[in-house]
C-alpha cells in the first residue's frame, strides 16, 4: 500500500518512523515533511490548503491511505474532501474536528451531556468578558481563545492584570471569541483513544509539560516535553475517564450525525472529585505522539486502517511496552515568542548512538547543514525501566547535540521522578 502522511512536525516524524515499520507499506510519501521524515518517506512540496492539488497528488502516486497529522487540515475539512474523492483517511471529519477547532463547541457539548469539566462562559466581546471576569470567576482564572492557537492560546491568570491582558489580546482583532473557565486544581494527564465512531480502544497516556521554563514557569507553549505512561492516571481513573468523558462524547457525536473517527486526545485534570476534561484535541499530541510511538508494539498502519474501516470492535487492543518513554523538546531561543531562525544543528548521530531517537520538527537543510526554522526544533526521545532512567537517557542524548541557538527544559518528568525517589 502507498501511504501519504500530511504534516512536518516532530509528531509526523514519529508517525513516519512507525509507519515505515509496517509490513503492509509499499511506499511512504509526506507533504511537506522535513529532513528527518525524509529518512523514511519521499517528501513533496504541495500546499495542504490546496485540496485539489492534494487529490491530484494522491491519484498520480496511487495513494491508498492518507494519514493527517496536524489539526489545521482537519479543521479545514481536508479529510472530507479526500473521502469524497474515494480516499480512506485517518483523521476526523471537519464537523467532528470541532472538538478541537472550537473550545466553545466542546464546552457546550459537555454541558449538554453532563461531562465533567470546568465551569465556563463563552464571550464574544471585550465588555462581556470583563463583566464575567469581575462577577463570576475568582483568581486564578483560565482564559482560552476559542479557535486553534498551536497550544499557546491558553492563559492561567493569577491577577486582574493578567486576566485583562489575556482578554485584551484575544479581542484585539475583529471576530475574537473566548471561553473563560474556572481554575481546576489537580495534576494534568493526557489520555488517548482510537475510535471509529462506535468502538473505543485505549491508546496510552502521557503527561505533557506546557510551560516554557523549569519548574513549570513562564508562558504556555505547544509542549516542552512529555513522558508515557502517566502513572498518575491509574487504570481505575482511566476507566472512569473513558466512561464519564470519552464514551459520552463519542456517543453524542454519533447521535448528532458527526461521528468521530481517528485518535481522540483528552487533556484531563485529575481533581479530588475525579477526572475532568480540560480540552480535546482531534489528533495525536506533539510531543506526546513521540513517546507513544516509542512504546507502541505492533503495526500502526493496520490499526489506522481498522479505525477508518469501522472495524475497531474486532481489532486487538494496541499493546505498549512496559518501559517509560520520555522526550525533551529542544526549542530555538526566543520561543514561544519570536524564535531565532537559522541556527546550525549537529550531533544528532551522536545523540542516537546513546540509544535515543531524535525526531525533527522545525528543521531544514541549508546545503549539508541542518538548521532551525521553527520554534520547537527537535524532540529527543529515550526509554527506560522508570521515568528516572528514561529522563537520564534523554538528557544524555540532549547533551550530545550541538545546537548553540537552542534551549530545553532540564526537568521533564519531574513530578514522577520525585514520586519514584520517595518510594
Amino acid at each position: 500500500m502507498n501511504v501519504l502522511l500530511l504534516g512536518s512536525g516532530g509528531r509526523e516524524h514519529a508517525l513516519a518512523w512507525k509507519l515505515a515499520q509496517s509490513p503492509r507499506l509499499d511506499s511512504l510519501h509526506a507533504i511537506p515533511g522535513n529532513p528527518g521524515i525524509a529518512d523514511h518517506a519521499l517528501c513533496h512540496d504541495v500546499p495542504l490548503t490546496d485540496h485539489a492539488a492534494v487529490i491530484d497528488f494522491c491519484r498520480t502516486h496511487l495513494i491508498g491511505f492518507v494519514v493527517i497529522g496536524p489539526e489545521a487540515p482537519l479543521v479545514d475539512g481536508l479529510s472530507d474532501t479526500l473521502r469524497a474523492a474515494g480516499l480512506p483517511v485517518f483523521g476526523p471529519s471537519q464537523a467532528a474536528a470541532q472538538l478541537e477547532g472550537s473550545k466553545g463547541f466542546t464546552k457546550d457539548l459537555c454541558a449538554r451531556e453532563n461531562i465533567p469539566t470546568a465551569g465556563y462562559v463563552r464571550v464574544a466581546d471585550l465588555d462581556t468578558a470583563r463583566l464575567a471576569l469581575a462577577r463570576d470567576f475568582p483568581r486564578p482564572v483560565v482564559i482560552k481563545a476559542d479557535g486553534l492557537a498551536a497550544g499557546k492560546g491558553v492563559t492561567v491568570a493569577f491577577s486582574d492584570e493578567e486576566a485583562e491582558a489575556a482578554i485584551a489580546a484575544i479581542f484585539d482583532k475583529p471576530g475574537g471569541e473566548a471561553v473563560i473557565e474556572e481554575f481546576l486544581d489537580g495534576e494534568e494527564a493526557s489520555l488517548f483513544v482510537l475510535t471509529d465512531g462506535t468502538a473505543i480502544l485505549p491508546f496510552g497516556s502521557a503527561q505533557d509539560h506546557k510551560r516554557v521554563g523549569d519548574g513549570d514557569t513562564g508562558p504556555n507553549t505547544g509542549g516542552m516535553g512529555a513522558y508515557s505512561p502517566a502513572r498518575v492516571l491509574t487504570p481505575e481513573l482511566e476507566e472512569e475517564a473513558i466512561d464519564t468523558i470519552i464514551r459520552p462524547t463519542v456517543e453524542a457525536m454519533a447521535r448528532d450525525s458527526m461521528p468521530y473517527s481517528g485518535v481522540l486526545y483528552a487533556g484531563l485534570m485529575l481533581t479530588h472529585a475525579g477526572p475532568k476534561l480540560i480540552e480535546y484535541n482531534a489528533r495525536f499530541g506533539d510531543p506526546e505522539c513521540q513517546v507513544l510511538m516509542m512504546r507502541l508494539e505492533g503495526d500502526l498502519l493496520e490499526t489506522m486502517i481498522a479505525t477508518e474501516a469501522g472495524t475497531l470492535a474486532h481489532h486487538p487492543t494496541p499493546e505498549f511496552s512496559a518501559d517509560t518513554a520520555l522526550t525533551v523538546v529542544m526549542a530555538a531561543n526566543g520561543y514561544p515568542g519570536t524564535p531565532q531562525a537559522g541556527g546550525a544543528i549537529a550531533g544528532i548521530a551522536e545523540a542516537e548512538a546513546t540509544g535515543a531517537k531524535v525526531f525533527q520538527a522545525g528543521t531544514k537543510l541549508n546545503g549539508d547543514t541542518l538548521v532551525a526554522v521553527g520554534g520547537r526544533v527537535l524532540t529527543v526521545t529515550a526509554t527506560g525501566a522508570s521515568v528516572t532512567e528514561a529522563q537520564a537517557a534523554a538528557y544524555r542524548a540532549v547533551d550530545a547535540i550541538d545546537f548553540p541557538t537552542g534551549f530545553s527544559r532540564r526537568d521533564i518528568g519531574w513530578r514522577e521522578v520525585a514520586r519514584e525517589r520517595s518510594e
